[in-house]
């Protein structure tokens, strides 16, 4: 009898928040990279937080956790790095750098520039390599620190703490996680219950700050690291769940689905 459907399923999540800085917050490059990245928009540099050195790598802030997730015997096929708050060091991809921190030779990349939206773009991927049948286990590191070295031209919200959220995903027999991303869905919160209403009674349901509840304190991560605090009574109980993010500066609403 063939074996029945498979999918990526979130099997572990880490979460940690973080204070102090790196090093490389005071490399001269760091400068040069932020003042290339403002200059076709007039936006002025945070001079006192370039002289202070102020900011953490996000190489740092998972490499710890990503050895703390997996055990030696557990080679990683796909390591994603998503992230809002610009990295502080501009002049090595940090994606690359973490997969020397995990088993495996792990295809890596980062994904950016998608506000809140990134981290379930980054889970979507990684189901979508998953059905290619070259991906068995993958890793999602999510990541925030709190230093812009720029002047923005409108407010932005930033952490209040760095922190780095890790995500190991693992082929398991059924279903695996549904990642759905749309833009002008009308009323996000009727989204959210009609996709909600999708997985039963049973399921439960978590907000990230768009949707002006949650934890706006830690805006990229802080929707992940409670889905730390649930996921194991999740699994235990083989509850359903459904996360969900709104970022509204984009008009983008996203949803994964936890079967």
């Amino acid at each position: 009898m063939p074996p029945g459907p498979s999918g990526l399923r979130i099997t572990r999540a880490l979460a940690r928040r973080f204070d102090g800085r790196s090093e490389t917050s005071l490399d001269p490059d760091l400068r040069v990279f932020v003042s290339d990245l403002v200059r076709p928009y007039g936006l002025p540099l945070r001079e006192d937080l370039l002289r202070e050195g102020v900011g953490h790598s996000y190489e740092e802030l998972a490499a710890g956790l990503l050895r703390e997730a997996l055990a030696e015997d557990e080679p990683v096929d796909l390591l994603v790095l998503a992230f809002d708050t610009p990295d502080v060091r501009p002049g090595a991809p940090s994606s690359l750098a973490l997969s020397r921190s995990v088993p495996g030779e792990p295809l890596a990349f980062a994904i950016c520039d998608q506000g809140t939206a990134a981290a379930f773009t980054a889970l979507r991927l990684a189901a979508d390599h998953h059905r290619t049948g070259g991906c068995r286990r993958a890793v999602v590191v999510l990541a925030e620190q709190t230093a812009l070295h720029y002047r923005p031209s409108e407010p932005v919200a930033l952490p209040e703490r760095h922190a780095a959220v890790v995500l190991v995903c693992e082929e398991e027999a059924g279903a695996g996680l549904a990642v759905r991303q749309v833009t002008g869905a009308g009323s996000p919160e009727d989204a959210v219950r009609a996709r909600a209403g999708e997985l039963g009674a049973r399921a439960e349901v978590l907000h990230d700050g768009g949707f002006g509840i949650g934890e706006p304190a830690q805006p990229f991560t802080g929707l992940w690291a409670r889905l730390a605090e649930h996921l194991p009574r999740w699994r235990r109980e083989e509850r359903p769940a459904l996360l969900a993010g709104y970022d509204r500066r984009l008009g983008v609403l996203s949803t994964v689905a936890l079967p």
